[in-house]
């Protein structure tokens, strides 16, 4: 253990998606990390079941990316992008270009995911508006969804919890798929359910109500990652690509989560074999390091837009970070690695350990369903009597007590552990889940 260090002042942060008065009665403080470990402020190591927030694919503190930002920081800490340039946004996004799905090689960089979305969703507006179909302004999104905290994203989201307080000012022109997560005809699926493709017929339906020739795009995530790890039926997301290209809609994977080896390939899009119109990314995308994102857009849609216009700026959209300097020298750095370490490969060769170790939580106290694909996997609890959530939370503090870092949302615990991650860690965290669950109530 190392020496534990003071707590800080409490008082003035107010901490984004927290219990702020329950959290600071009982403080839960990281000072250090290092490979598949954080290390608290009381001293102990905590094994990182969850890859900091999905993000940090690679390992946490790797020399070869703090190394680059150091370097880059030394030699031009911020350039603007706007009329202006720098040779490593251009060299970042050729090598993010290179991991996209053939087609979608046109990358315009954000800060996160939020960004990411709101950005793919007015590339959307700007791309039929740009081709004379300007009445095309219908976005359709779906139940459970998570899709960042922008208006934009949070309107094509679809968890209530994140959308009742804003409802006043969501974007009117938005619609909604159901969700696919069915207990009683999916529970403990190994990867892809067999029930529920038919669930993507539902656009047909809302495409009907709306008039197909209003709609602008169709946002899901492949694997919808923050509202407990609901894995797409085979082949759902075959129909909706079907569906949104038979009546010209775009069809926008947000890949926050998914991309970057999380299932053991570069993108969902090419694991699953369905390429849609944009990507929307930003978490492994430069390991978490520093803040980044990026939505990669399909040549054919930014040429829509780019050449739709005789002079002049053709978007009126961007940041004043985009393509930060030290931002691309982080993407450069970890794209580096993953590509020199195999690290999507590795994640494909864990999977199927993965996945007998999380199935191994079948007969656990309170599991009523283990959903897993790739590297990540939700354990969701039966809720305690009028005290839904309660059960997880009280998990979630119960790993951090015995050394895992997890994630919960409503009654699911989600892991999603670095791709660096060994077996034997892999079956110490689902061993730990196991004892925390046998001794709560």
């Amino acid at each position: 253990m190392n020496a534990p260090q003071t707590p800080p002042d409490l008082s003035h942060l107010w901490m984004p998606f927290t219990a702020n008065r329950q959290y600071k009665a009982n403080p839960r403080m990281l000072v250090a990390a290092k490979g598949m470990y954080y290390t608290s402020l009381d001293g102990r190591r905590m094994l990182d079941g969850t890859a900091g927030l999905w993000c940090v694919n690679a390992g946490h503190c790797r020399e070869e990316i703090t190394r680059a930002i150091a370097e880059q920081a030394g030699a031009m800490d911020y350039a603007p992008g706007f009329q202006l340039g720098h040779p490593l946004a251009f060299q970042a996004a050729s090598a993010v270009a290179g991991l996209m799905p053939q087609g979608l090689d046109r990358i315009f960089f954000t800060n996160s995911g939020s960004e990411s979305v709101d950005t793919a969703l007015k590339i959307a507006l700007a791309y039929h508006r740009a081709r004379g179909e300007g009445q095309r302004t219908r976005l359709i999104g779906r139940e459970r969804g998570y899709h960042g905290v922008g208006f934009g994203g949070i309107s094509v989201g679809g968890i209530a919890a994140n959308r009742k307080t804003f409802s006043g000012a969501l974007l009117p022109a938005v619609d909604h798929l159901p969700h696919t997560h069915s207990l009683e005809h999916n529970a403990f699926s190994k990867g892809q359910p067999a029930w529920g493709a038919h669930l993507a017929d539902e656009l047909e339906r809302i495409l009907a109500l709306h008039d197909p020739s209003t709609v602008a795009a169709v946002i899901v995530e492949p694997m919808a990652g923050s509202t407990g790890v609901l894995v797409p039926p085979k082949g759902y997301l075959e129909r909706l690509r079907e569906i949104t290209s038979k009546h010209g809609i775009l069809l926008i994977f947000d890949e926050v989560i998914t991309a970057y080896g999380r299932l053991g390939a570069a993108t969902a899009s090419e694991y699953f074999g369905v390429t849609p119109d944009l990507i929307t990314m930003a978490k492994g995308v430069s390991n978490a390091a520093v803040p980044a994102g990026a939505v990669a857009v399909k040549r054919e849609v930014h040429d829509a837009i780019v050449e739709g216009v005789s002079g002049g700026i053709e978007f009126f959209h961007g940041y004043t970070y985009s393509a930060h300097p030290l931002a691309a020298a982080a993407v450069l750095a970890t794209l580096d690695i993953y590509r020199r370490e195999n690290l999507f490969a590795r994640a494909r060769e864990l999977a199927p350990a993965f996945e007998r170790a999380a199935h191994g939580l079948q007969d656990a106290s309170h599991v009523v369903d283990v959903r897993n694909i790739g590297l990540v996997a939700g354990i969701e609890l039966a809720p305690r009597p009028g005290a839904p959530g309660a059960r997880a939370a009280e998990a979630f503090q119960r790993c951090f007590d015995g050394g895992l870092l997890v994630r919960y949302t409503g009654d699911t615990l989600a892991v999603s552990p670095p791709l660096i991650i060994e077996e034997a860690q892999i079956e110490e965290m689902f061993q730990t889940i196991r004892k925390v669950l046998k001794d709560i109530s």
